[in-house]
């Protein structure tokens, strides 16, 4: 099979912002909360963009940093070394070959027995389960998956997980995610969704005690989650500050204690969920200006709260007013 780098008019129309940023511009997306650090499926790893096959599942690890890792790809000659000494690092860099995505970065302390470590951004690939590689062209691949899987031992100690006293991690990510909260998520999702630096959103339920809550656990108010958006934005094109002064202090009341328009209950609280103890500065911050500014009449009540679990809402919930543009919101930018 011949894969092929498609123009970049196709890549914008085919990729989502997050997974163009990563693939063409080499961003690196935060960990633990991306799309395969935690897949234990048997199957596939595939280019995003070219479908040029890239790694196993019979070849990933557990290796505590957060992102996908991966002992060694299925065939060497299709992922790509060069060094990169940006962001004061020397890594060495991997690409796909036929797509020239960025992957991510290999490292020297991967578990043998190869002792390397891929490290991969979820954005970058696609994932295929065994049960459809035929289907999708992959059959020459089936035989890597004969026999039973069997899960690997965890590979915590490098330098992305564990690095060496006083020096920081080798794998930093260059994009940032936060969890806000503010009404109804519907609305506070299509204001957000479109603003530059914004490259990803999906809306879930955040803050509360039930596991894995699904919108009737949320709807009643007892589960405690409230009714959230998570958002990865670039901080080179949009900083936090800016991301909570300038829209979502304006997109939502923050006034008004467990309720936003005609919504009322706890599920509908304004809440910034911080994923830094940087995030929390300049939460409290931005918080503290705005209430003082005198832009609000009464004193702000939004919380400012670490971001534990996150649970992605269900399907018909995401991106809802682009499906039903004239459905319910109560959200708008105010001056």
């Amino acid at each position: 099979m011949t894969y092929t780098k498609p123009s970049d008019a196709e890549l914008r129309q085919r990729l989502t912002p997050l997974q163009y940023e990563v693939t063409q511009h080499d961003a690196t997306e935060p960990p633990f909360r991306n799309a395969f650090w935690d897949n234990h499926e048997d199957g596939l790893y595939v280019d995003v963009a070219s479908g040029e096959p890239l790694f196993s599942s019979r070849d990933k690890f557990e290796s505590g940093t957060g992102w996908p890792s991966f002992t060694r790809p299925v065939e060497a000659a299709q992922v790509l070394e060069r060094s990169d000494r940006t962001h004061g690092m020397r890594r060495v860099e991997v690409r796909s070959r036929d797509g020239n995505s960025h992957l991510g970065h290999v490292f020297d302390d991967g578990p043998m027995p190869t002792g390397l470590r891929y490290c991969i951004n979820s954005a970058s690939l696609r994932f295929i389960p065994v049960s459809k590689l035929r289907a999708e062209g992959y059959e020459r691949y089936l035989s890597l998956f004969s026999g039973a899987a069997s899960e690997g031992p965890a590979a915590t100690d490098n330098v992305c997980a564990r690095p060496a006293p006083g020096e920081a991690p080798s794998c930093e990510a260059t994009l940032e995610t936060v969890v806000l909260a503010g009404g109804c998520f519907w609305g506070m999702e299509e204001l957000l969704r479109t603003i530059p630096g914004v490259l990803e959103t999906e809306v879930g339920y955040a803050g509360g005690s039930t596991k894995n809550p699904t919108y009737n656990d949320v709807r009643t108010g007892r589960s405690g989650h409230a009714e959230a958006v998570r958002i990865v934005f670039d901080p080179a094109k949009l900083s936090f500050e800016s991301l909570l002064e300038n829209w979502f202090f304006k997109m939502h009341d923050p006034t008004t204690k467990n309720r936003q328009g005609n919504d009322v209950g706890t599920q509908y609280r304004s809440a910034i969920f911080v994923t830094s103890p940087e995030q929390r500065a300049t939460a409290e911050s931005v918080k503290a200006r705005v209430d003082e500014s005198g832009k609000w009449r009464a004193p702000l009540v939004t919380e400012i709260v670490e971001a534990g679990p996150f649970t992605r809402a269900e399907e018909y919930h995401q991106k809802y007013l682009v499906e039903h543009p004239g459905g319910y919101t109560c959200h708008f930018m105010r001056d």
